[in-house]
């Protein structure tokens, strides 16, 4: 018989692993919720025509099959082109602006590598309805809020519009077509440098000197403020850059009224990010403790909507990649680090005392401290301690015929192999005293 295995790129998780993407997943659902965001799901089978066309040169990456019913059907490629469909197709039941976030998985069959995987989950967060500046500054707000309550150190979010780099486009003589190229090659910038990035411009028709003035601006770095006076004198006479860097300067002079300071984030012009569907502001979290990609990325679709149903409507939205958040706290040993979901071990002293034990047990849950006792009366309690230990769990608790007769129960630090005795009563207050709750 074959060695069991799972397919590559599509990881099984253990419990301790579990439980930091549960933390993970817990801490940003109530980011969302604290700014009245709320919960839907999709389902992760798609008609294949509703993701195609959305994605650009990214389509290739798509799971399609045919179902036993003939239908040509695709895994979730992500969340966001599942929520245009929803919002065009229950259009009357949803009242704009519409704040939404979606937790779940997503397919697609690339290159297993360090922080991608075939099948990975996203936790993501829309606001659906609004083209102010204000929607965008919520976003960007909420995400350094959310990677300041996991730990992260050190974060920075990077952010652009996509009508700049258009703007780079066409004040460096190229014609509007040629704008899409020009963002897949500055796409590559971090992975293939300056001069792959001027060699792939120059493959597609680029002249030299095109290319060289792009690198030139797309490069600009300093201070947020410094960097957009200088795309503002090098873009002038472009219109729609001209708007675009007035709406990064209108959502950055939000940020400050929402607890975003300017060390936090960093006009970078270079930032283009692959998908087809973004239309303005674009934004990446990258940390330099981890320099394999970025932390999270989203932006501004005003269109992709508009391709399921009559009319546009304005969105800007984040994808927070759990897998990714999840290798990078475990490499750099942020968040907490549970074995287990139970806090404490109730011991059964015998067989004549395991009702006295299932009955603290159970008394124990109903004050919210997640408790197992032992299966087997008949263990002894030196290996009840060692299974205990062995578990992570901090406590351990005897009621043997001596503490029954006298109403009391022994508790027992599993660290420290400290003892105290507490009457029964007062057992579940004492305990949440020492477990923090």
């Amino acid at each position: 018989m074959e060695q069991p295995q799972n397919i590559k790129g599509m990881r099984d998780h253990l419990p301790p692993a579990m439980l930091l993407r549960q933390h993970i997943i817990n801490t940003l659902v109530g980011i969302f919720e604290r700014h009245g965001f709320e919960p839907i799901t999709t389902p992760i089978v798609e008609y294949a025509e509703t993701l195609e066309g959305k994605l650009g040169d990214e389509e290739k990456l798509i799971y399609r099959f045919e179902d036993h019913g003939g239908r040509r059907v695709a895994l979730r490629y992500d969340q966001t082109v599942p929520l245009a469909r929803v919002v065009a197709q229950y259009s009357g039941q949803l009242t704009l602006p519409w704040r939404r976030y979606s937790v779940g998985p997503s397919y697609r069959g690339e290159r297993p590598a360090r922080g991608r995987y075939r099948e990975f989950w996203q936790a993501d967060a829309d606001l659906v309805g609004s083209a102010s500046p204000v929607a965008d500054a919520e976003i960007i707000a909420m995400l350094t809020e959310a990677l300041a309550a996991l730990g992260f150190p050190g974060f920075t979010t990077l952010l652009n519009h996509r009508q700049v780099i258009g703007g780079i486009a066409r004040v460096s003589g190229l014609e509007e077509a040629a704008a899409g190229s020009v963002y897949r090659a500055i796409d590559k910038l971090d992975k293939i440098g300056p001069d792959g990035v001027h060699d792939e411009l120059q493959k597609t028709g680029v002249t030299e000197d095109a290319a060289t003035g792009i690198l030139a601006l797309v490069q600009l770095e300093g201070s947020s403020a410094d960097v957009l006076h200088e795309l503002r004198q090098r873009l002038q006479g472009d219109e729609r850059a001209m708007a675009a860097l007035a709406n990064l300067e209108a959502i950055i002079g939000h940020l400050d009224s929402m607890g975003v300071s300017p060390e936090q984030y960093q006009v970078a012009p270079r930032l283009a990010r692959g998908l087809s569907y973004y239309t303005g502001t674009v934004f990446e979290a990258i940390t330099s403790h981890w320099p394999a990609g970025s932390l999270l990325g989203g932006g501004r679709y005003d269109e992709l909507i508009g391709m399921f149903g009559k009319q546009s409507v304005p969105t800007v939205g984040l994808a927070f990649g759990i897998d990714r958040l999840h290798d990078v706290m475990e490499e750099l040993g942020i968040g907490p680090r549970p074995q287990t979901t139970a806090q404490v071990y109730v011991t059964v002293f015998s067989d004549a005392q395991m009702d006295a034990s299932l009955r603290l047990a159970h008394e124990l849950r109903a004050a919210g401290i997640h408790t197992i006792t032992t299966l087997d009366g008949g263990t002894n309690l030196g290996k009840q301690f060692k299974e205990a230990d062995k578990r992570g769990l901090r406590f351990a608790l005897v009621v043997g015929p001596d503490e029954v007769e006298r109403n009391e129960v022994a508790i027992r630090n599993m660290q420290n192999g400290a003892q105290r005795t507490v009457p029964r009563s007062a057992a579940a207050a004492v305990l949440r005293e020492m477990l923090g709750m």
